[in-house]
């Protein structure tokens, strides 16, 4: 099974998505790393303030973070696949798609069905 980490900067809480004042992109990012997960993928989030040891048992993250501005970090199958930012739910799937059914995981993570050639509302026009 493809295993997907997220080394998140020091949090508020497990997922960012806490406080009055929620960033947007870490809504967006637990929604889509949610999504990867429904469909089999093993994604686990690692947040600096509370699992600081995770950060210092990779030598990459441990790497990484001699630039204040590294983390998040996504590491797919034990090797950093991004840094700086959060994945889109697109690339998401996308870095989850070698152990999982390829193409119609984009359409399936998005809600529709690849029965109606990769459109959700059928009858062979796209919404």
């Amino acid at each position: 099974m493809k295993t997907i980490e997220i080394f998140d900067p020091a949090l508020c809480c497990s997922s960012g998505v806490c406080g009055a004042d929620v960033d947007q992109a870490l809504v967006d990012f637990a929604a889509a790393a949610a999504s990867v997960s429904k469909l089999g993928v093993d994604v686990t989030r690692h947040n600096l303030a509370s699992d600081p040891t995770a950060f210092v048992q990779n030598e990459q993250v441990r790497q990484l973070m001699e630039n204040p501005d590294a983390l998040p970090a996504i590491v797919v199958d034990g090797q950093v696949v991004m840094s700086g930012r959060y994945p889109t739910l697109e690339e998401l799937v996308n870095l989850a798609a070698s152990t999982l059914q390829a193409l119609p995981l984009a359409d399936q993570a998005n809600g529709s069905s690849d029965a109606n050639g990769g459109c959700c509302c059928g009858g062979g026009g796209c919404c």
